[in-house]
């Protein structure tokens, strides 16, 4: 159907095609009437969030028909005292996909460009589109590259960057492929960025790694004034209904977010959720050692199917199903499985599988034996 709105609409959002999120149970559940389903299809943390979030949301029921606070004074001051930086520094968001569209609305216009890598976060370029802006798409390094298939090459990144260009976006470790830049090589491209431009290092997936030359890159705030760092509570910290993301940068660049930023873009009971959940690292921990013992049981578990896994240090892997991945989607979905196709990433023949709990993930790598033999 014809939709006799769009034309007004002004010309980055008239080619914008919605987000598609993972299927969400209760469709799949209408949609073919299956009951215990197990979602593995949007990063979510499965063990959920820390017993502490109930408490202080409960806490907080008589304070719900008041605004909250805008500034989120605890919240920031909770952060500032863990990332060691000024509140001035932070900038919250209605999750960190909040702050990449904020950076995005305030630094680019049409004329201007943004850089990023294909395979990249889907959010990049539609926040850069519905500004008008132009998109400048490095090729990643080649599915056969031995340490990083599908991963961000910040060299053909750096060779992108132009008098034009006001946004970087690398995702760190990267969404949908799972790689991950080392600090040598992100140290080297942010010290070559010209100071017009903004480099925006995403490190939602940031708990999940523990390799040892992995960056804490809010580290080099002082050091890269241009440099901007955002999280999430989202993943790791369980809290993804809640919404609650941060960006890490120079109070300018904080300063300037702010202006755009909604009144009240985070709601009162993810101000205390997140608190609550920051302040419960033993459950953090506890997450994170299931989520790395697990994702290695499941690439094991993939790998003897004689799929193809693209090493990840996140909390999900993509998986080379070897052919269309469609039919495999939906076989996956009649039983009960539900996984992330990445065909709008220009990845056809991949699924995107998160890694679930100990008994969700033998569900699903039954249930891949079954497709797979099919």
């Amino acid at each position: 159907m014809s939709n006799k709105f769009l034309d007004l609409a002004v010309p980055g959002v008239q080619g914008l095609q919605p987000y598609q999120p993972g299927k969400p149970i209760a469709e799949l559940e209408r949609e073919y009437g299956l009951s215990d389903i197990v979602k593995l299809a949007s990063n979510e943390n499965p063990l959920g969030p820390s017993p502490a979030v109930a408490a202080a949301l409960a806490a907080g029921v008589p304070e719900l028909a008041r605004y909250p606070d805008a500034n989120g004074f605890d919240l920031k001051a909770a952060l500032a005292a863990r990332h060691d930086v000024a509140p001035e520094c932070i900038t919250l968001g209605n999750g960190s996909n909040d702050i990449l569209v904020l950076l995005a609305e305030s630094f680019l216009a049409p004329g201007l460009e943004a850089v990023y890598s294909r395979y990249a976060f889907a959010v990049y370029p539609l926040a850069v589109q519905a500004t008008g802006a132009d998109h400048r798409v490095a090729e990643a390094f080649p599915a056969f590259h031995p340490d990083q298939p599908l991963g961000h090459d910040l060299a053909a990144m750096a060779a992108l960057v132009g008098p034009r260009t006001r946004l970087v976006f690398i995702a760190n470790p990267n969404n949908p492929t799972g790689s991950w830049v080392d600090a040598a090589t992100l140290e080297y491209f942010l010290t070559g960025l010209p100071g017009h431009v903004i480099a925006v290092v995403d490190e939602a997936y940031f708990e999940y790694v523990r390799e040892p030359e992995y960056p804490d890159a809010s580290r080099w705030l002082e050091r890269f004034p241009n440099l901007v760092v955002t999280r999430t509570f989202s993943k790791a910290y369980g809290l993804a209904g809640l919404r609650m993301g941060y960006a890490l940068s120079d109070p300018g660049i904080a300063d300037v977010l702010n202006r755009v930023r909604q009144p009240f873009n985070t709601s009162l009971a993810a101000q205390l959720g997140a608190l609550a959940a920051l302040g419960d690292q033993a459950h953090l921990a506890q997450g994170v050692t299931l989520n790395n013992r697990e994702r290695a049981r499941v690439s094991a578990g993939c790998t003897a199917l004689g799929l193809e896994v693209v090493p990840s240090v996140g909390n999900f892997i993509l998986v080379d199903m070897g052919a269309p991945a469609g039919p495999l989607f939906e076989a996956l979905l009649r039983r009960g499985v539900i996984v992330r196709p990445v065909g709008n990433y220009g990845l056809p023949q991949h699924l995107r599988i998160s890694i679930g709990t100990t008994a969700e993930n033998d569900r699903l790598l039954a249930a891949l034996a079954e497709v797979v033999g099919q």
